[in-house]
């Protein structure tokens, strides 16, 4: 390539606000698909590591709840081992099969904390990730961020919105639409509990916020399914549950800050 061609070329673009080094980056890219090409696999090959904290992430206090390879730090409720059956690990997933393995909780218990995972489900499935889950119950009830196919599944069309993806499974619906991807590509969720307040999150999107223990949400608790379970709509700390509804879903990048 002659330097002098080159000068020739970038002058027209070379205006004063305009970083000279922006403009051989534009003039290379538009003479060079090859160049192109490459540096597009530079920027896939940066991309961050599926399961993988990065350093910053790890400066934050960010920890893995899933390892991407095993399933260390997970188990059946009221039980020391994970189910014999229906889950796997596979490609950096966690992947339920739907086939009767149930539910799975997390070792460790939390209070306030924030928790972000990436999660995909087969068509018409139905599943969800629980919070505030206490073994002391008979059974592993929880303030449930629901995951469902909103569009086949008929049990997303019931309790008025209160069972769509994103919200406080039957107690309480989204504020805002939730920007929710179809079956089979990948969502990313987060749960933020700081204090009493609760938030849920969608692709980048708060769909709902709530307080623990507040008028409101002891009424939609009350209209509930959960109405005779004794404090629930309340804070506790508890464990992370991953559920387990007869239908295949997939998780992954599970991890948690308090």
């Amino acid at each position: 390539m002659n330097i002098k061609n080159v000068d020739i070329f970038l002058l027209p673009f070379a205006a004063d606000h305009i970083p000279i080094r922006a403009v051989i980056i534009r003039f290379l890219l538009r003479s060079h698909g090859a160049l192109a090409l490459l540096l597009a696999g530079a920027t896939a090959a940066a991309a961050p590591t599926a399961n993988q904290l990065t350093d910053g992430e790890k400066a934050a206090g960010w920890k893995l709840l899933f390892d991407g390879k095993t399933t260390e730090g997970w188990r059946t409720f009221k039980k020391q081992s994970f189910p014999a059956r229906g889950w796997v690990v596979e490609d950096g997933w966690l992947h339920c099969l739907g086939k009767g393995g149930g539910d799975v909780i997390s070792d460790a218990e939390f209070g306030d904390f924030e928790l972000q995972w990436e999660w995909k489900q087969a068509p018409a499935g139905n599943s969800g990730v629980k919070y505030f889950v206490t073994e002391s119950r008979n059974a592993a009830l929880g303030h449930e961020y629901q995951m469902i196919d909103d569009e086949r599944e008929q049990d997303a069309k019931s309790a008025d919105g209160k069972r769509v993806t994103a919200s406080f499974y039957d107690v309480l619906k989204p504020s805002t639409a939730p920007p929710t991807r179809p079956a089979g590509e990948i969502n990313q969720s987060r749960v933020l509990v700081k204090g009493n307040h609760v938030e849920h999150w969608l692709n980048g999107v708060k769909v709902l916020e709530y307080e623990c223990g507040s008028e409101d949400v002891k009424a939609a608790v009350a209209a509930s399914k959960f109405k005779t379970t004794t404090g629930f709509g309340n804070k506790i700390k508890g464990h992370i549950l991953l559920q387990d509804h007869q239908s295949e879903v997939w998780f992954r990048n599970i991890k948690i800050r308090e």
